[in-house]
């Protein structure tokens, strides 16, 4: 029998032998720089001489990898391949898909910090970071296999006399599979795992700026013995192979992750039927948030400030479900912030590979134009606190950076930023923090610190966010422990990690039988 899920352990870097290993690691790694990547269709590796170029964001002269880029040509033959599987892939036993998952999990286990490594040079994670994203990325594949397992049990049904009922939960068929860059292994895993356990087959479009790691992935995944063309690697530009597959009339089902004005273009091109299609096509989307964490009169002023900074700045601010707006109560409005700024500014901005980093690079030179633009404006809205530049002109390094007296219908208030930045709002009511907590388009996460009990409460009935957390940051969701998913423009509450997840990649059949 196959033991209850548990979370895989996070390594302590505070062992000096763990440091040691991924020192070990990041000098593997480090040799394999460079290389060519081909994409993935049906088993066959296919290099194009259409390439794009990762780099390292904390040293942009160094490359990680040259990968190839497909056109629609490709796309179609990546489309064709992944139905072809479909047609075998579909009748495996649930239990044999989920055996395929926990043997992957396996060897990414022995490998942890080599993929760990990877995130560090090509994601810019601190290996904090990136050591959480390889274990959650073991902890998808770990959950959706049980949860297949789950599902394939008889279900119940209420019995009558001389039918023989049963439900089935089966696959909807080829999918297209979009993961983001700031979780490019563990979301991107379990993304495609959860499509694949269920029976579907996948065309993989990873993230631009993360496309070795997805590789990487995928390399696993054979090594693991899945069948050909059940994952299908297919790197190449959103606007030309990113659009040919979602508006396919053989693509049933979009899984995205990613900002809110793609899955929005997503989910209206894949609105349109197409010639041909005999379905309508499923959107799950996970689109990002303007999240808050709102605090108290009454609350422990040191936890306030400890989860606003590892909300705010972990990362460098680049989740979904980082605080960008710190809502306080007028009371402890500046106690809080002091505080916040005081413990920011002990927070080491440099090269994520170096141990002892805190904060590591954005992820591109378009985040940091973004950003950077972001800032300005913000010098506009409120009052500069701390932070504001740059680090070190090798990489795309931006300091953690706090503004307060803001606005809360202001633009850095109201507007995804996705960076190390965090806007204070003096608020002169709980009540009146909870307005402006939910006054967004968004409802991904969100936080109270309080001790009062009645305000808790009061929180859990209306603060509207998919993933709400009490007296803790609001980042750091844990597979099987918080189901992940928000409301509004956050996407559609998808819930991974959790047990409805995987009824997104399936339909029920119920066969009724007469005796």
């Amino acid at each position: 029998m196959r033991t209850p899920f548990s979370n895989e352990p996070f390594t302590d870097f505070k062992d000096e032998r763990n440091n040691e290993a991924y020192e070990a690691a990041l000098r593997q790694v480090r040799a394999e720089l460079g290389r060519g990547y081909p994409l993935v269709i049906g088993g066959e590796r296919i290099a194009t001489e259409r390439t794009a170029k990762s780099v390292n964001p904390a040293s942009t002269a160094q490359l990680i990898g040259t990968v190839s880029q497909a056109d629609t040509a490709l796309a179609e033959r990546a489309i064709e391949a992944a139905a072809r599987a479909f047609e075998t892939w579909r009748h495996a036993d649930p239990r044999e898909r989920a055996r395929y998952l926990y043997k992957a999990a396996a060897l990414m286990r022995r490998r942890k910090h080599y993929f760990s490594a990877w995130l560090t040079l090509e994601a810019g994670k601190t290996r904090e970071e990136a050591d959480a994203d390889t274990a959650e990325a073991i902890d998808f594949m770990e959950f959706y296999g049980r949860e297949m397992e789950r599902l394939a049990l008889p279900q119940p049904l209420t019995r009558i006399e001389g039918e023989d009922n049963e439900l089935y939960y089966i696959p909807l068929g080829v999918g297209v599979v979009i993961p983001p860059w700031n979780f490019p292994l563990a979301i991107m895993a379990g993304m495609t795992t959860a499509a694949i356990v269920a029976g579907n087959t996948v065309v993989l479009k990873p993230a631009s700026p993360t496309p070795v790691i997805a590789a990487k992935f995928v390399q696993l995944l054979e090594e693991a013995g899945l069948p050909d063309g059940v994952v299908n690697y297919l790197p190449g530009p959103g606007g030309e192979v990113g659009d040919y597959l979602v508006d396919h009339p053989q693509t049933r089902f979009i899984s995205f992750t990613g900002s809110r004005d793609v899955g929005l273009r997503i989910n209206e091109r894949a609105a349109k039927t197409a010639p041909g299609q005999k379905w309508i096509k499923r959107v799950i989307a996970e689109m990002g948030g303007k999240d808050s964490i709102v605090v108290d009169a009454e609350c422990d002023l040191e936890l306030a400030a400890d989860a606003i900074v590892a909300s705010a700045f972990g990362f460098s601010g680049q989740k979904c479900s980082a605080c960008s707006r710190a809502i306080v109560h007028e009371d402890v409005y500046d106690d809080v912030l002091a505080k916040v700024v005081e413990r920011t500014r002990k927070l080491v901005t440099a090269d994520p590979a170096v141990a002892g980093t805190n904060v590591g690079p954005v992820i591109d030179d378009k985040a940091f134009a973004k950003i950077r633009e972001y800032i300005e404006i913000g010098k506009g809205e409120g009052r500069l606190a701390l932070g504001g530049g740059t680090g070190d002109p090798n990489g795309y390094f931006i300091e953690p950076t706090i503004f307060e007296g803001v606005d809360s219908r202001a633009r850095i208030a109201q507007e995804e930023i996705f960076g190390p930045v965090v806007a204070f709002i003096k608020a002169r009511s709980f009540e009146e923090a909870l307005e402006m907590a939910n006054d967004t388009e968004y409802g991904l996460t969100g936080a109270v610190i309080s001790n009062d009990r009645a305000h808790l409460e009061l929180a859990r009935r209306h603060f509207f966010a998919g993933n709400l957390y009490f007296n803790r940051k609001c980042t750091g969701a844990l597979v099987g422990t918080h189901p992940f998913g928000g409301f509004n423009m956050s996407g559609t509450d998808s819930k991974a990690g959790g047990r409805d997840y995987l009824l997104l990649f399936t339909q029920a059949k119920l066969v009724s039988e007469k005796w």
